[in-house]
């Protein structure tokens, strides 16, 4: 057991983020399971971006959303070993993000409402390291 109870607001906290977090992971499935048919009844840029996607970018979703919900799992589980998954989650969403404004400039594909998002995703995932590592160093981690 951690030495240290957590605040009474953390496990409600870390619960709406493994939320948040499985609507990632649904997302992705989402994603995944786009079919030729699906991805023809986009606008044509978009069916560009959606028939393009690198390797890289995949994998780095993927390892963003389930990195994600399995950083939460250790939050429950009141496991430091959160703080490096959060982390390499973080550099997943980044690497991510980065093919979606760099090079396929998400926003000219769909506007300026293409920000918001993966802005408030960035925002959960600093949020959620800098929660693990406030909880580590208050002893609510082991």
């Amino acid at each position: 057991m951690s030495a240290t109870p957590p605040k009474n607001w953390f496990k409600p906290a870390v619960w709406a983020a493994l939320v948040w977090n499985l609507l990632g992971v649904i997302a992705f499935a989402i994603q995944m399971m786009m079919t030729p048919e699906l991805i023809s009844k986009l606008l044509l840029d978009q069916q560009a971006a959606y028939s393009n996607i690198p390797i890289l970018s995949t994998i780095a979703f993927s390892t963003a959303v389930f990195g994600g919900t399995l950083g939460c799992l250790l939050l429950l589980a009141k496991k430091s070993l959160a703080i490096p998954i959060f982390t390499l989650s973080l550099i997943a969403i980044l690497i991510q993000q980065y093919y979606n404004f760099i090079v396929i400039n998400s926003i000219e594909l769909l506007g300026l409402s293409a920000v918001f998002m993966p802005v408030f995703v960035i925002i959960i995932a600093v949020a959620l390291l800098y929660l693990s590592i406030k909880a580590k160093q208050q002893g609510w981690l082991l």
